[in-house]
């Protein structure tokens, strides 16, 4: 629920919201793009510092990448960044020069921070994926409810900003904290609708990789990916990247707001999978990546020539355990074939790699499988729960060669 923030603020939210959120987007020459998987024909739109993206829904805007994005290099363009909201009420209107950073509850000295104060601050720097944990929902089988996102709701970015320790340590931590809020200045339009704040256990917060980022890719953030601050938590899914943050409460207790208590949940297994249309018998916090990779220079259908070098290229990630090795086999997984890594960007990072085939005439279905240094991989069958959430099968694409 709105607590903290005063009508006024809210009634402005509202109202940029109606006078300008519809107006934001508008159809980019009335092209649409097909996604594979039943239903899959969605419009691609322009939003201001945006190139044309999928379209999901409007009002919140939710934008999916385009999956070609993907081949253009391991780090995703701002432009072409994927958006998530859960609140409609966004700060379209916002002025850089009167933000403030509110930092208070289980400290020694609340601050009240400028982003001129912040970025005075020592800077730190990561590469980092952001993946929404509804990536590639619509594959689930049976279908489950939520967005039917694609494979497009993720990106990877190289993000700057001040580590939040650095943030904690000056206001210095008091002895029982036990987690940290974060809450940022996009708001619910209807009183019912509980405000998005989530929680991160206290020695996370201070772990020296969690950012209060205000650049992406050596430019301000874009205003739908956060402007002027947002929460880098490298790992994790992109839930916890609140945006536009602006108040950071330190507690001694366990959070338990909507978004954290109710919803984002994923089965209490060591799969985080049930049976197909199973409810779990207990649920915990969504939290790091499993690891995944995928072809990006091949769609599914494509058709290739027989007999001659077939270049293929991918990336592949995980929560932080880093790339081992990157493999493909096109024989349904009885023998695999080493893909080459390419650069190293951190462990965060998407990693490149490629390899190159030669296929006989024919339909071949070539499949692409990461392992992790911590010998993580992915699962030859899919995994299954109530929210679709963490997707992370084996991936295949299919191809004629001729």
């Amino acid at each position: 629920m709105i607590d903290r923030r005063s009508l006024i603020t809210r009634s402005a939210a509202m109202a940029a919201t109606a006078a300008f959120g519809p107006r934001l987007a508008r159809a980019a020459d009335a092209a649409t793009a097909t996604l594979p998987f039943g239903n899959g024909e969605r419009p691609l739109v322009r939003y201001p510092q945006k190139r044309p993206l999928i379209r999901q829904t409007s009002r919140p805007p939710q934008l999916e990448t385009p999956f070609e994005v993907f081949d253009e290099g391991p780090i995703t363009p701002n432009d072409a960044f994927f958006v998530r909201y859960h609140l409609a009420g966004i700060p379209y209107d916002l002025d850089p020069d009167k933000f403030t950073l509110d930092v208070s509850g289980k400290v020694d000295r609340p601050l009240k921070l400028s982003l001129a104060e912040i970025k005075a601050m020592p800077a730190s720097e990561i590469v980092a994926v952001n993946q929404c944990s509804g990536n590639s929902r619509s594959f689930f089988d049976p279908r489950v409810a939520g967005g039917q996102l694609g494979n497009g709701a993720m990106g990877n970015a190289r993000w700057r900003g001040v580590a939040l320790k650095t943030v904690l340590d000056r206001a210095g931590v008091q002895a029982g904290a036990r987690q940290v809020t974060f809450n940022g200045m996009d708001v619910p339009i209807v009183d019912r609708t509980p405000d998005f704040v989530k929680a991160l256990d206290i020695d996370h917060a201070r772990d020296g990789e969690v950012l209060l980022a205000y650049a992406m890719n050596g430019e301000a953030l874009p205003l739908l990916n956060g402007f002027p601050l947002r929460l880098v938590v490298p790992g994790f899914y992109g839930t916890y990247w609140v945006k536009h943050v602006d108040e950071i409460t330190v507690i001694d207790g366990a959070f338990d707001g909507f978004w954290m208590k109710s919803a984002y949940r994923i089965p209490d297994t060591d799969c985080a999978c049930v049976e197909p249309g199973a409810v779990p018998k207990a649920t915990v916090p969504i939290n790091r990546f499993d690891v995944r990779s995928f072809i990006t220079n091949l769609a599914d259908g494509a058709k290739v020539a027989a007999h001659a070098p077939l270049v293929v290229r991918g990336i592949a990630f995980d929560g932080g355990s880093g790339i081992r090795n990157v493999d493909l086999s096109v024989d349904g997984g009885t023998t695999w074939q080493d893909a080459t890594l390419g650069e190293d960007l951190g462990r965060y990072s998407f990693r490149p790699w490629q390899a190159t085939l030669t296929l006989p005439p024919g339909a071949h279905a070539i499949k692409v499988r990461a392992t992790t240094t911590a010998g993580e991989t992915q699962p030859a069958a899919a995994r299954w729960n109530p929210a679709g959430y963490m997707r992370n099968v084996i991936e295949t694409v299919s191809v004629t060669a001729a």
